[in-house]
């Protein structure tokens, strides 16, 4: 009776140790092959970012194990993950870099370490990207969002002269930027007002601030501008849809999109928010931000590089320019075109 118990449990311990061998080869438990890449992103708060991290971590999944950090929006802190991931010897790295300059010092410290470096969203400096050949940039070129946003704001306009609050054919604007210093700030704050003016739009601007790309500090910008300007706003430039939507906050707060009662903004990004908002009818215009795409493609260069390939376009489904450069182009999105544009992204 004994020996039978026993021949029982010793069938039973070896199906259960097959079943669970067999669990494991078909799914990505079996990742102790897999590659080990790391990406820090400057805080996981931003809506855009969010949305890229979250690709980055779809697209890894049987393929990579990626491990997505924090950096709090702190060099310091994102310093210390990246050295993590070099002491740790990931075979590739993402960083979305906090301070613009500090990129420099990261890619020496990779280079040191011979893992390579694909920085997302806020570009290095050209001449620190010239430092090693095994650094990329994958992001979206700033001025062509700016010009777009001058577009629909432009059509707007012509469609609608009496908009003008005036009455003087001059629109008068405030401008709500990101982080100052910030490459995409900037640019998108020059490039809208280029793009306006190209459009045969005579400009103004009453007032503009910065409000870190943060929603509640766009609101309180747009706030104390309605509190000093009032009637005399024609219209609301954001760098980014979370900055617009905070304005709109603050626009809904002091009467407007009610009973006739309309300010033109417009933002970047195209987030979901934001796309509500269109349809609401209370934000004017956006330029999607391809959030989808740029983590396709910082996943795609990180994983080839991962297993020491050279990236091409043929095993990244990206175009790489100046054998360092993937840039994803900005779309327009408008009430009318949302579905659309964004059904195909």
């Amino acid at each position: 009776m004994k020996k039978a118990w026993k021949a029982a449990m010793l069938a039973t311990f070896a199906v259960g140790t097959l079943v669970m061998a067999g669990c494991g080869s078909d799914s990505t438990s079996g990742s102790g092959d897999l590659p080990q890449v790391g990406v820090a992103i400057y805080k996981f708060d931003d809506t855009f970012m969010s949305g890229v991290r979250a690709r980055i971590d779809a697209d890894a999944k049987g393929k990579a194990k990626v491990d997505i950090v924090d950096s709090q929006n702190s060099q310091p802190t994102q310093n210390e993950k990246v050295d993590l991931f070099l002491n740790k010897k990931y075979k590739a790295i993402g960083v979305n870099i906090v301070d613009r300059p500090a990129a420099g010092g990261i890619i020496d410290k990779a280079k040191a370490a011979n893992v390579p470096v694909v920085f997302l969203n806020r570009e290095p400096l050209k001449e620190d990207m010239a430092k090693w050949d095994k650094v990329y940039y994958v992001g979206a070129k700033a001025e062509q969002s700016g010009e777009m946003q001058g577009k629909i704001l432009a059509d707007y306009f012509k469609k609608h002269p009496e908009a003008y609050k005036s009455n003087d054919n001059v629109l008068h604007y405030v401008l709500i930027k990101g982080e100052p210093g910030h490459q995409d700030a900037e640019l998108r704050s020059k490039y809208v007002i280029e793009s306006l003016k190209n459009e045969g739009i005579q400009v103004q601007e009453i007032a503009q601030d910065t409000a870190m790309w943060d929603r509640v500090k766009g609101q309180e910008k747009m706030a104390a501008f309605l509190s000093s300007y009032g009637d005399k706003i024609d219209a609301v430039i954001a760098n980014n849809d979370d900055m617009a939507l905070g304005a709109i906050e603050a626009l809904k707060a002091a009467g407007y999109f009610q009973n006739g009662k309309y300010m033109p903004v417009v933002g970047v990004d195209a987030t979901a928010p934001a796309v509500q908002a269109l349809k609401d009818g209370t934000l004017l215009g956006t330029v999607l931000n391809n959030a989808k795409k740029q983590g396709d493609a910082v996943f795609n260069l990180m994983f080839v590089l991962a297993k020491g390939e050279t990236p091409t376009k043929e095993n990244t489904g990206f175009e790489i320019v100046d054998k360092q450069y993937i840039w994803v182009p900005y779309e327009i999105v408008t009430k009318e075109n949302a579905d659309q544009i964004l059904g195909d992204k």
